[in-house]
């Protein structure tokens, strides 16, 4: 049992290092994560945008061939106006001449609404345009920054890594899924010890009889306030010399 405590005091002294390591990085990652948030929403925006205004682009350019195609079928009926024979045929004709004149105004209306549509939709694009420029100047010094932190911490943060892995692999894994709940929902530390008759991680007292029994090392005991895991101090020795602290 004492053998079952250490090892896993030893994976809560290695993680207590690798959590040292990646607060050096402060809010670097969250900054950086929030920025490319931000520039993925805004270049949303803009390709939306662009999509629509070559949307509109195309649409006026069919509309401006519809109307050249209507222009010419108009010049041909007003000139067979004057070869009807009856007023059948000249009915027909006019009805096809107002039809088209109709729908001539109704695309060259359109073409205009189009316009004002693709100049607003520009106007937007140019606006947000700098947004996008100014975040992605922000996020490249971040992004610079970070990687430097992450660089000059590498090679202690792999080793670290490749310890942590050898020694979770020696933790039973219900003590094991224990330590990681109780290290998620505590902000890191999973495992304390007695300081001074408390315990370290919440600093309420541990009673004199639970005091007895963690030092005997015999079986796993919580906080009875906290919930975190607590050994003894021959633990804690034990562990923190394999670790090198």
């Amino acid at each position: 049992m004492l053998e079952r405590l250490t090892v896993l005091y030893e994976l809560q002294l290695i993680d207590d290092q690798l959590d040292q390591l990646e607060e050096l990085r402060g809010d670097l990652p969250a900054a950086v994560n929030e920025l490319t948030s931000q520039i993925e929403a805004i270049q949303e925006q803009i390709n939306s945008k662009e999509a629509e205004k070559e949307d509109s682009l195309k649409k006026r350019k069919d509309n401006d061939e519809e109307i050249e195609r209507l222009r010419t079928n108009l010049k041909k009926f007003k000139s067979q106006l004057y070869q009807v024979r009856n007023n059948k045929e000249y009915d027909a004709l006019t009805k096809e001449i107002d039809h088209a004149e109709e729908l001539i105004k109704k695309l060259e209306e359109e073409n205009i609404e189009l316009e004002n549509l693709i100049e607003k939709l520009k106007g937007e694009i140019e606006e947000i345009r700098p947004q996008l420029d100014a975040l992605n100047e922000e996020l490249k010094v971040k992004e610079a920054d970070l990687k430097q932190i992450i660089k000059a911490n590498e090679r202690e943060e792999v080793k670290l890594k490749e310890i942590r892995e050898k020694t979770a692999a020696k933790v039973r894994k219900p003590d094991y899924n224990t330590y990681m709940r109780i290290r998620k929902a505590l902000g890191g530390k999973a495992i304390a010890t007695i300081n001074r008759a408390a315990c370290s991680g919440c600093h309420n007292i541990v009673p004199p009889q639970r005091q007895l029994e963690i030092k005997q090392n015999k079986r796993l005991y919580s906080c009875e306030s906290c919930g975190r895991i607590i050994v003894s101090a021959e633990v804690a020795e034990e562990a923190q010399k394999r670790v090198k602290l």
